[in-house]
């Protein structure tokens, strides 16, 4: 079904809202056959059924006393809010869209899965924000429900990925620990905050540095450990739930698959060169990926915080899943 609705939007032929009702309800679908069904079963309270609505929640047992049709809500309906926190910095242009899988770099495969969540969060009457940043916070809405303010982020969403091809408006660095802390101070209700970056920033780096040799500057690697350590404790002592969506292209950034031939590659957010085979490096570039990785993995569960790795080949479906394992969890 996933594969379907890409496909049709890929071609032109759809538009980014649809792309995400047909990657969603194509995925919802599919609940009864996997540990997510009755994610959200906590009963709260009756609401009046309303014509056109599926029937799947009708209250049988109370129609029969009353003559009345009475729609069940659950908890996990009348208390979600989440805040979408979307990383546009300029590395999450790559890879080229016409070298990408699927036709999606790091930004389009984001704003296709924020997107598809988005969706879900609209259609259980959830209340939604939409935040962006590069090295500051970008744009910010207000975190509200209803389908005028789902229609309003998904214009943004989808203006967004029509520009997702190459940066414009020069080069734009990832910092994230201001933008995290800025959240925790403007987010006063319990919430859920979902992040999509791919973590290309001074602050990871630091971390592969620190779990090295010791050849690096271990003080600025610990200080910026510290940091992001501090931002993400900040929003859980405001009692806020982190899911954090590592966004990467499994064949071109993690595994370094290219040809047996020199390269120039170009760091996106410095604009600074080098040229090699990757051949003769992938060994060494995979194991200092992976340690990366690993270190910002163990700094989130230290912060109870969630760290999922997204792979632009992997699809939108596993973003849904965990986060509707998330909920089964918080409930």
């Amino acid at each position: 079904m996933e594969t379907e609705f890409v496909s049709y939007f890929q071609n032109g032929l759809g538009n980014l809202e649809l792309l995400a009702k047909g990657v969603t309800e194509g995925f919802l679908t599919g609940l009864h056959k996997s540990p997510f069904h009755g994610f959200s079963v906590e009963f709260a309270e009756h609401r009046p059924y309303n014509t056109g609505e599926d029937t799947r929640h009708v209250d049988w047992r109370l129609y029969a006393r009353t003559d009345r049709l009475f729609m069940k809500k659950y908890s996990e309906e009348t208390n979600m809010r989440c805040h979408l926190l979307l990383d546009r910095s300029s590395s999450m242009f790559f890879p080229s869209v016409a070298e990408s899988p699927g036709g999606f770099n790091k930004l389009r495969f984001a704003i296709g899965a924020a997107a598809s969540l988005g969706y879900l969060l609209y259609k259980q009457r959830d209340a939604l924000s939409l935040n962006a940043f590069s090295d500051e916070l970008t744009f910010a809405s207000e975190c509200k429900s209803g389908a005028v303010h789902w229609h309003y982020l998904m214009d943004r969403l989808s203006y967004w990925y029509e520009q997702a091809e190459q940066p414009a408006g020069g080069r734009r660095a990832t910092d994230i620990v201001p933008v995290l802390h800025l959240l925790a101070e403007k987010m006063h209700k319990r919430s859920m905050v979902v992040v999509f970056s791919d973590m290309f920033d001074r602050t990871l780096e630091a971390m592969a540095s620190a779990d090295g040799d010791g050849a690096l500057d271990m003080e600025a690697a610990d200080r910026s450990l510290a940091e992001l350590r501090e931002a993400l404790q900040h929003l859980r002592y405001r009692q806020h739930e982190v899911l954090l969506f590592h966004v990467q292209s499994r064949g071109k950034e993690a595994e370094l698959q290219y040809g047996n031939r020199p390269y120039r590659f170009v760091d996106m957010e410095t604009g600074e060169e080098v040229r090699v085979n990757p051949h003769y490096i992938r060994e060494a570039y995979v194991e200092r990926l992976t340690r990366r990785q690993d270190a910002l993995k163990r700094l989130c569960e230290s912060c109870r915080t969630d760290y999922i790795p997204a792979y632009i080949e992997d699809g939108f479906v596993p973003v849904l899943q965990s986060y509707l394992s998330k909920r089964k969890i918080k409930r």
